[in-house]
């Protein structure tokens, strides 16, 4: 269990680093999503992030869904690390 824990934790490290490379891109409007390697971190990002866009419409022009998103990862990350690190069975 705690070999999954340190997995699922890692896994959430890596895709919180690609949320925010995605959400940095976005500052450079002459980027093309739809060309590789844009258009694949579009498709391994955006459906996360469009939960959160769902729930929380931008405001002024500005999208604060990513914040929350990579909140939350960041709970669920921690919570995961705690475990993997306590030795404390799920």
């Amino acid at each position: 269990m705690e070999l999954l824990a340190t997995t699922l934790s890692t896994f959430i490290t890596i895709y919180t680093g690609l949320l925010v490379v995605r959400i940095l891109l976005t500052w450079f409007p002459n980027i093309d999503f739809y060309s590789q390697p844009f258009a694949a971190l579009s498709q391994i990002t955006d459906p996360y992030l469009n939960i959160f866009r769902s729930i929380i419409p931008p405001l002024g022009g500005i999208d604060f869904s990513p914040m929350l998103a990579i909140i939350l990862l960041q709970l669920i990350g921690g919570l995961l690390a705690g475990v993997s690190t306590s030795g404390v069975p799920i």
